[in-house]
């Protein structure tokens, strides 16, 4: 084989090794198992009744949604965006949406980053899957710095290695994530005295909050295994007001049981993106999300896993399109802020239907 052959080769090789080595490192760590968890039963963790990713028989279902229609998810122009200029008056409660479900929650002084996602695609690969339809509204480096960053669990779309490692380096945020995530944190590198990993109905405080994992009907797993990992809701609640976010979920009867237990809520950040007929149980419909809005008691909705990355067969603003007939129809209060824009709770803007003309 004649020299340049063989260097070409071996480079090549060189770049699959180095691809196949940062694929294994996203995949994440290995999760022990948690006989104590209620949750946690034959060896992986379980939804309070079963559900199914796609149900028996839908899968041929769930291709034929994905392939069709693939023009109306995208937006049809430049997403508008803002950010943030500096810390928010401690005495209020304000909310960023930053795009997907990535949200800066400020409340009681505190400051709270949500499921932050920060990367070019939902995926372990830089160079393969889901890719983001626009840019975040300002990186990382420039965002009040957070208390807390708070994880609802370990899929690529909501726990991003890149953003984690990001944040470990240039905060002192402690990670609050359910159980097992801790275990892929730790594998890139967050110090173990930084993650704190919580079961459904445990709570922990910090920066003057209780911040308590509340239950959901999802899944998890980031390679080939399933459910080693548990999944959340959350319950925010400062000395002034609380929030509650969904992260991904089916709807169910626990939300009634989260509103007794915890609410009302001020706020309520809840998933409205994603969702398909040929995978029901484990993605709310948007008027699911409304429904689970006032089923915890919330008095301001924000629609959050919408408009981003190309997930679902849905048209792209027809998750907040929905959602807000819906709010309409039930007297819900709801707002849609632009990617960055800042929102004071205690004194919305009058709904803006930003998205519209790129619909």
């Amino acid at each position: 084989m004649p020299r340049i052959a063989r260097q070409t080769v071996s480079a090549f090789a060189a770049g699959l090794t180095a691809v196949a080595a940062d694929l294994v490192v996203a995949f994440g760590g290995k999760p022990g198992r948690y006989p104590g968890s209620p949750q946690f039963r034959d060896g992986a963790f379980r939804n309070p009744e079963p559900v199914h990713w796609v149900p028996p028989g839908s899968v041929r279902e769930a291709v034929g949604d994905m392939i069709r229609g693939r023009r109306s998810r995208r937006p049809a122009g430049s997403v508008p965006r803002r950010g943030l200029s500096g810390p928010a008056p401690e005495d209020r409660l304000y909310v960023t949406w930053f795009g997907h479900a990535s949200t800066f929650v400020e409340l009681d002084g505190a400051r709270v980053l949500v499921d932050p996602m920060w990367s070019d695609r939902a995926s372990p690969s830089r160079w393969l899957g889901p890719r983001r339809l626009f840019a975040p509204p300002q990186p990382l480096t420039e965002l009040p710095e957070p208390d807390v960053v708070l994880i609802s669990h370990d899929h690529y779309d909501h726990l991003d290695m890149r953003t984690v490692r990001d944040l470990a380096r240039l905060t002192t945020a402690v990670f609050v994530v359910p159980l097992g995530v801790g275990a892929h944190l730790r594998r890139w590198g967050v110090p173990a005295q930084r993650v704190t990993e919580l079961d459904w109905h445990d709570e922990t405080r910090l920066a003057g909050l209780r911040i308590t994992a509340t239950p959901g009907v999802h899944f998890s797993g980031r390679s080939f295994s399933r459910n080693n990992t548990l999944w959340a809701s959350w319950v925010l609640a400062g000395e002034r007001h609380r929030v509650f976010y969904s992260g991904d979920t089916g709807y169910f009867d626990g939300f009634g049981r989260i509103g007794e237990d915890h609410g009302p809520f001020d706020l309520t950040l809840v998933q409205v993106g994603a969702y398909a007929p040929s995978w029901p149980d484990i993605h709310m419909t948007p008027e699911q999300a409304v429904a689970a809005h006032v089923d915890v008691g919330g008095r301001l909705l924000v629609p959050v896993h919408w408009g981003t990355f190309e997930l679902a067969p849905h048209g792209w603003a027809e998750p907040v399109d929905r959602a807000r007939k819906e709010a309409v129809a039930r007297g819900v209060a709801l707002v849609v802020p632009k990617p960055g824009e800042r929102v004071d709770v205690a004194s919305p803007p009058e709904l803006d239907p930003w998205w519209e003309p790129l619909a």
